[in-house]
């Protein structure tokens, strides 16, 4: 979708590893739920990764890393693409950024943890931003899109309902993922359930004025 190559949800129930494999160009983003990974790579990186922490590898002209899991470990791992042509010519990069690193806003029955733009410590050249929004049962929070961009959400827990300006409500479930197109500007209204709704939500730009990656089959 866009800029945004890959969104995995990992969950590991045993400790387990993965050997040292290769990365280029892409910026590379882990984002701890729960538990903890630990991180080796070929620029002399050692470090460890628990829940709210994020861990960006800027792949550039290439690096090469290794990780361990812990059983109980749940994360995400999020590929954005930037222009590949230019991307390829920098030198690799990882940072590790804490949970106690991010900014948080808390709202009435919301709180909005900023995982990318607004005063985040995590730059990318991909342009994107990114939240984690925790709304309290019954509660609601309302997310302004601009025209030209897409929102796309992963409803890590609960359940509820969206609704936008002059639409039908529509309701969502734990585990479904989300996409929010619009051509004018428009306000996405998230309501939670009988329970805590987390949601990641992930913004772009509709269109890309480069050329993206063509996967081969």
């Amino acid at each position: 979708m866009g800029s945004l190559f890959y969104w995995a949800w990992a969950h590991a129930e045993t400790k387990t590893e993965l050997g040292l494999h290769p990365h280029q160009g892409f910026e590379i983003m882990t984002y701890g739920i729960a538990g903890r990974s630990m991180h080796k790579d070929t620029l002399g990186t050692e470090s460890i990764l628990e829940a709210g922490d994020i861990q960006l590898m800027q792949t550039g002209s290439g690096v090469s890393h290794a990780e361990g899991i812990d059983g109980g470990f749940e994360g995400f791992q999020i590929w954005f693409e930037p222009y590949l042509n230019d991307a390829v010519k920098r030198s690799p990069a990882y940072n590790l950024f804490k949970d106690k690193e991010f900014p948080i806003t808390e709202l009435q029955g919301a709180k909005v943890k900023t995982i990318l733009g607004n005063n985040s410590p995590v730059n990318i050249v991909t342009d994107a931003q990114m939240i984690d929004l925790e709304v309290d049962p019954q509660s609601s929070y309302t997310y302004r899109l601009l025209p030209g961009r897409t929102l796309a959400g992963l409803v890590i827990r609960g359940d509820g309902m969206y609704a936008l300006i002059g639409q039908k409500a529509a309701s969502f479930s734990h585990k479904d993922f989300l996409i929010f197109q619009t051509e004018d500007e428009d306000e996405i209204t998230f309501q939670a359930g009988g329970e805590k709704l987390r949601i990641a939500l992930i913004e772009l730009p509709t269109n890309i004025d480069y050329p993206l990656y063509q996967k081969r089959r």
